[in-house]
């Protein structure tokens, strides 16, 4: 699979540090707060068990991070690993509002290289970070490395609608999106570029292949919202299987 963001990672990094303070504002405007329902599927849809140790991969300001504590229960334990400093400030800080400290590790890291050896979590998610990463495809088979066998991997991500009419009208949308931000937070540069990684990226039918070649096996996916999102599931096998 070809590089899927050709962005240098260091510009990234500067972007998230840059829009960590407005990001849940504007993740709320620009998904009309409906991702706060797709988190709620998919963990639902993941039925995590207590004592549970999961990794929520580029874990920005820790929304699903905290998910993912209060699901595990006070038994479990969830890594938050991102590489922006700004975007960890503020997960610590809703860590801290939520009184999580013992059930979450937040750390500054590479999603292209977890720190991690293999079989260490019994679940890896990430929300909304595969398009940004420059291999995919790398993270996905990082996520199924630091896994046990039968643990899961979940992605929740933007995705393309492939109805003809309702592609037409997700495009005006999000066109619109950098326009909106600038009058927002007079940021349209970031923006822009979030937007453009959100129409580049891969299908869900794309993305579900680059599950399987990561070695995930039982690989579903579930659009929301007429294919403005999608949720892959996949699950790491047992040897010999």
């Amino acid at each position: 699979m070809p590089i899927t963001n050709n962005t240098p990672e260091k510009n990234v990094q500067g972007l998230f540090n840059r829009i960590a303070g407005n990001y849940d504002d504007m993740n709320n405007l620009i998904t009309l707060r409906t991702h706060r329902h797709w988190r709620k599927v998919t963990m639902k849809q993941m039925a995590l068990r207590p004592g549970d140790f999961a990794i929520d991969v580029c874990c920005g300001t820790g929304d699903w991070t905290i998910a993912l504590a209060q699901a595990v229960g006070p038994a479990g334990h969830v890594v938050g690993l991102d590489f922006s400093k700004e975007m960890l400030a503020i997960a610590k800080r809703k860590v801290e509002a939520a009184n999580l400290e013992d059930r979450i590790t937040l750390v500054q890291g590479d999603a292209m290289s977890l720190p991690y050896p293999a079989d260490y979590f019994d679940a890896a998610t990430i929300g909304f970070g595969l398009r940004n990463v420059p291999d995919a495809s790398q993270v996905l088979s990082e996520m199924t490395r630091v896994i046990h066998s039968g643990g899961q991997v979940a992605c929740l991500e933007t995705s393309q609608p492939t109805q003809p009419i309702i592609h037409l009208g997700w495009q005006i949308y999000f066109n619109l999106v950098p326009m909106m931000t600038k009058l927002a937070v007079h940021n349209y540069q970031d923006y822009a570029y979030l937007q453009r990684t959100t129409a580049e990226f891969v299908t869900a039918e794309q993305l579900k292949t680059m599950f399987q070649e990561a070695g995930l096996h039982d690989v579903t996916y579930r659009q929301f919202d007429l294919g403005a999102a999608t949720l892959h599931l996949g699950r790491r096998p047992y040897p010999g299987h």
